[in-house]
């Protein structure tokens, strides 16, 4: 009963979800503290038209490579409040997380990289969140 009760309403989540991402990351190009937004509902992604062709919606997870490397984007990760620092995908809580920190010094993953998984709040708290942790990194 708690799966089904949960996936009741997984669409409204994911459509919510996926909205919210799309306008955080639309807004996140053009933030001085971020060097670039991996998001293939960007149209300036590299894999944008192939998303496109494939998904009625692009989902509630990106990435964000943070301006000032690595030590910026601990930084960031360590000063948001609403997001929740973990390691973890499909949930209703927003997520941040420092992968290459997680998976250690063999890590592919960028130093400068942060993973974004948008919950449920609202995108407007989230993004103001981002940016104050964003711009709290860039001047310490």
């Amino acid at each position: 009963w708690l799966l089904r009760r949960g996936l009741r309403p997984l669409a409204v989540r994911v459509r919510t979800q996926s909205a919210s991402a799309a306008g955080i990351a639309a807004r996140l190009v053009e933030h001085p503290g971020v060097a670039d937004v991996l998001y293939p509902g960007l149209p300036g992604h590299p894999g944008h038209a192939v998303a496109a062709a494939q998904m009625t919606g692009f989902g509630a997870m990106a990435s964000i490579r943070v301006s000032g490397g690595e030590n910026a984007a601990i930084a960031t990760a360590a000063a948001v409040h609403l997001w929740k620092r973990a390691t973890s995908l499909g949930g209703v809580e927003s997520l941040i997380e420092h992968r290459a920190s997680i998976e250690g010094p063999a890590s592919p993953c960028p130093p400068d990289l942060l993973r974004l998984s948008v919950g449920l709040e609202h995108p407007d708290d989230l993004y103001a969140d981002l940016d104050s942790a964003l711009r709290a990194a860039q001047n310490p």
